[in-house]
């Protein structure tokens, strides 16, 4: 029987590791067939899963058994964490694994999309010369705008700083006396934020009240020129708000790794837009991060089942 089940893809070498201890069912296409993954519970004390994986009270219920659910990554929103708290099963996401991926993702963004010439591959290799089209601007001295203040936006303040830019950053969950304020100023409204940045990134989770926290209103108060990046979750943005700020030339452009659909479908409000670049919810994912967050998880896992290395 297996203890410890695995839906989507892990470092093998901890996989390797977990299976000194327990037994293990490492199956990345489970998060494919959801069907059969309701019917591989029994018995399962451990579940680990990234963010495609749903943790509903559907799912539980076919796990009677379950004392714990390691998260390979740090957002929860694909986990019912009522339904698991009222089951006192553990929920163990890997954290700080992913920063170092994270934040290299958004300051490359910011510098790529402010420079601008970086999305003219095409137009040259077909012999174009638009030199003076993509002159774009340094971000030395440029403002980065930070929505939501937690370990990873942080992270990206301080290094922001090192490279000349200054930071402004609206999270009114961090008190105002946090000392992490030492990082950034600290914008009271996402109104007072938007019309100061000219870069923003967005650090928050997805719920009731950040859905389409970027919508039509929020996205013209933007200077013209700016550029946004979303690392989040998709539903913070509105996305058909977006296509038309970028393609009216409010915008000026985008990075998104994350989408309210994952894979997008099709008639997707972004498709063909000048200006946006599209990644497959891979800005935490690098072979170091996967490292470190599947280890981050063994140990997690360990714990909660009372195995110790």
């Amino acid at each position: 029987m297996i203890d410890i089940l695995i839906t989507e893809f892990m470092d093998e070498a901890a996989v390797a590791d977990l299976e000194c201890d327990f037994s293990v069912g490492f199956d990345p296409t489970l998060v494919e067939d959801r069907q059969r993954l309701m019917a591989s519970g029994e018995g399962v004390r451990g579940l680990i899963v990234r963010n495609r994986t749903r943790v509903d009270a559907a799912l539980l219920g076919e796990f009677p058994d379950l004392q714990a659910v390691g998260r390979l990554g740090v957002g929860l929103d694909n986990i019912d964490l009522q339904a698991c708290r009222e089951r006192g099963i553990e929920v163990l996401p890997a954290q700080g694994g992913n920063t170092v991926s994270v934040v290299e993702y958004v300051l490359a963004g910011v510098l790529m999309l402010r420079r601008g010439a970086y999305l003219s591959t095409a137009r040259v290799v077909g012999g174009e010369w638009p030199r003076q089209a993509l002159m774009g601007h340094e971000s030395e001295g440029a403002v980065l705008g930070l929505v939501g203040f937690g370990a990873i936006a942080r992270e990206v303040a301080r290094r922001a700083r090192c490279l000349g830019m200054s930071v402004i950053a609206h999270d009114p969950f961090v008190d105002a006396r946090d000392s992490a304020w030492n990082e950034a100023e600290r914008a009271a409204t996402l109104e007072a934020l938007l019309p100061r940045v000219d870069a923003l990134s967005l650090h928050v989770p997805l719920s009731e009240a950040t859905r389409h926290l970027l919508g039509r209103e929020a996205l013209a108060l933007m200077k013209p020129g700016s550029v946004l990046i979303n690392t989040a979750r998709g539903g913070v943005v509105d996305e058909a708000a977006l296509a038309e700020s970028l393609r009216g030339g409010h915008l000026g452009g985008a990075m998104l790794d994350v989408f309210e659909q994952e894979p997008l479908a099709d008639g997707s409000p972004l498709a063909g837009l000048e200006g946006l670049i599209a990644t497959p919810h891979i800005a935490g994912v690098t072979h170091e991060s996967n490292q470190r967050i599947s280890w981050i998880t063994v140990d997690n896992l360990r714990r909660a089942l009372g195995v110790m290395a």
